[in-house]
Parts: structure tokens; C-alpha cells; sequence
């Protein structure tokens, strides 16, 4: 690499080619638009594997995240897939999570174990998250089969876990009007301190968990978790920014960099799940997790390079399929328009 492609930055003294972060930016604007994650648990690894030592891999991905999912939630309130709502009852108990996640970082920095410790959640983390997708996405294959030999239509997700939820009453029981789910509070409470820890420690923004445990744990229609996702996504990556800011762990130069491109990404991203829903979404994003889950595998193994090719390959592989199916629906709603004329 050309030494006048370079910079050096001010805060980590990382030296790195901003287009890289500006492309990074892009792609993580696409997806965490589309996924309803922030992009932000693709940025940490991305970043830990271009140099960023990890705690300020994680502070800077949170900053990122926060300012990129602004843009994200307010495409996907004009939708109506936002339960604000919702997002509130989660948000308390999302900070509380996330500083005690950040604490337990600056407590592994300590021993001088922050990088591979945090690597290796990670890997475990993804590789469950992956499982529960394709599991949940072969299954419902499976049960459509069946019903359309029965002459039925099967409902809903084939993973079913809210339903055993939300026999768990305990006061106060509320009602989500958007979501279209009625549960004791505690249930979000409890989903929101779990995805705030492991936002702060792993620097996902919550997202890579919020999205599955919205529609597995509390029973969300798909495109109203990836809303309702970003929405909180964006309220606690405040905090955690803050939070890692205030520690010192957060490349502000990489941040600025990476939202020029995640700006103009995040809107692409939202705009496509109005065509492709459902199934469509959370087999696109179980590849992802799996793909990120070996490029994490690969920088634990010090084979950085491949670890660099398989992130961005992926990254860059999904973001181009996505762009097509918005472009491939905006098309069929166009001609559906010109044929009612």
C-alpha cells in the first residue's frame, strides 16, 4: 500500500487507508439498514482485523453505530416498523448492560487479555446465532412442506420460544400495539440487559442478538425487529459511545470517515426491506454471521490477510445482493404502477 493512501490517526495511532474505511462505511450502512443490527457487530472485527487494538475497535464501532442508526430509524418509522415503545421498555435495562459489558473490557485490558478473550466469545456468539437461523429458516421449509401436502398455510416463525414467554405473567403486563404482542415487562427488560452486556463488551451495538431475540423471544414480525432494533440500537449506542469516550477508547477521525459512507448506505439498506421480508432477510442474515464467525477464526490464528479477504469479500458480496433486490423491487413496483394506469 502507497504510503501517501496512509494516514496515521490522532487518538489509536493506527496507520490506515481511509478508503478502506469509507468502503467499510458503505457496506456496513447497507446491511445494518437492512438487518436492523447497525452494521455495528461487522465493524469491531472489521476494524480489530485493519489494526484498531480491541477496546478501541469496540468504542469506535459503538460511536459509528449510534450516529449511522439515526439515519436507519427515521427511514424505518416513515415504514411503520418502528415500536418505540417497545424499544423504551428495553432501553434502562440496555444501559445498565452495557456498562457492566464495558467494565469487564477495561478489566481484560488489565491482564492484558482483551483481544482474544473478546475474539472468542465472539466466535462462540456468532456460530450460535448462525445455528439458530438456518435451524429456524430449514425448519419453517420444512413445515411449509407438510402443510402444502395437507392443503394448510403455516404461520409465523418455526422457532416459537415467546410463546412459552409469554406464559409468564408476572405484573405489569403490557401491550406493544405496532409489534402486535402483549407480555410482562420483565420479558423485555431481561432481553434488553442481556443484548446491552454483550454490547458493551463485544461492541455489537446489541444488534446482532436484539434483531433474533425480538423475533424468537418476544414474537415480533420480522420487518418490526429490524425497526424496533434500530431504534434501540441507536439510544444505547449513545450511551456506549459516551461510555467509551469518556475512557478514552473511541478513534473519532474513523468514525467521521466511515459515516460518509455509511450515510448514504444506511438509506439503500432500509429502503430494500421493503422488498424482501421475512425468511428472505434472516437467511441473509445467518450467511453473514457465519462468514464473520471464520474472518474472527482467522485473525485468532494470526492468518490476518485471509481473515481481511473473508470479511470483506462477505461484506461486500451481501451489500451487492441486497442493493440488486431493492433494485429488482423498486422495478416490480414501478411496472405494477404503469399497469394500473
Amino acid at each position: 500500500m502507497h504510503e501517501w493512501l496512509t494516514i496515521t490517526l490522532p487518538i489509536s495511532g493506527v496507520s490506515i487507508n481511509p478508503l478502506l474505511l469509507v468502503l467499510l462505511g458503505i457496506a456496513v450502512g447497507v446491511l445494518g439498514g437492512f438487518f436492523g443490527m447497525g452494521g455495528a457487530w461487522m465493524v469491531t472485527p472489521a476494524l480489530n482485523i485493519f489494526g484498531f487494538p480491541m477496546p478501541f475497535a469496540v468504542g469506535t464501532d459503538l460511536c459509528h453505530m449510534a450516529g449511522k442508526s439515526i439515519i436507519s430509524t427515521r427511514r424505518h418509522a416513515k415504514f411503520g416498523n418502528v415500536d418505540a415503545k417497545l424499544g423504551l421498555a428495553m432501553l434502562a435495562f440496555d444501559v445498565v448492560g452495557i456498562e457492566c459489558g464495558a467494565r469487564l473490557v477495561m478489566y481484560l485490558e488489565r491482564l492484558g487479555l482483551a483481544g482474544p478473550v473478546i475474539r472468542w466469545v465472539y466466535v462462540i456468539f456468532l456460530f450460535l446465532i448462525g445455528l439458530l437461523v438456518f435451524y429456524d429458516f430449514f425448519k419453517k421449509r420444512s413445515l411449509e412442506k407438510s402443510a402444502a401436502a395437507n392443503g394448510s398455510v403455516p404461520g409465523g416463525s418455526a422457532v416459537r420460544w415467546h410463546e412459552t414467554l409469554h406464559k409468564i405473567k408476572i405484573p405489569p403486563i403490557v401491550r406493544f400495539n405496532v409489534a402486535q404482542v402483549e407480555c410482562s415487562l420483565w420479558l423485555p427488560a431481561g432481553v434488553g440487559f442481556l443484548v446491552g452486556f454483550l454490547a458493551g463488551l463485544l461492541g455489537i451495538g446489541g444488534g446482532l442478538l436484539m434483531m433474533p431475540a425480538l423475533v424468537y423471544m418476544i414474537g415480533c414480525p420480522t420487518y418490526v425487529a429490524v425497526g424496533t432494533d434500530l431504534f434501540t440500537v441507536m439510544l444505547a449506542g449513545f450511551y456506549g459511545a459516551f461510555t467509551y469516550g469518556m475512557k478514552g477508547r473511541i478513534e473519532l477521525l474513523a468514525v467521521i470517515i466511515m459515516l460518509l459512507g455509511a450515510a448514504p448506505g444506511a438509506q439503500v439498506g432500509t429502503i430494500a426491506t421493503k422488498y424482501i421480508r421475512g425468511y428472505g432477510i434472516r437467511l441473509m442474515f445467518g450467511c453473514t454471521v457465519f462468514f464473520a464467525m471464520i474472518s474472527v477464526i482467522l485473525k485468532q490464528l494470526q492468518m490476518n490477510t485471509a481473515a481481511s479477504w473473508v470479511v470483506m469479500t462477505a461484506v461486500s458480496a451481501m451489500t451487492l445482493v441486497v442493493i440488486v433486490g431493492m433494485i429488482k423491487g423498486a422495478a416490480r413496483e414501478l411496472r405494477a404502477r404503469r399497469a394500473l394506469r
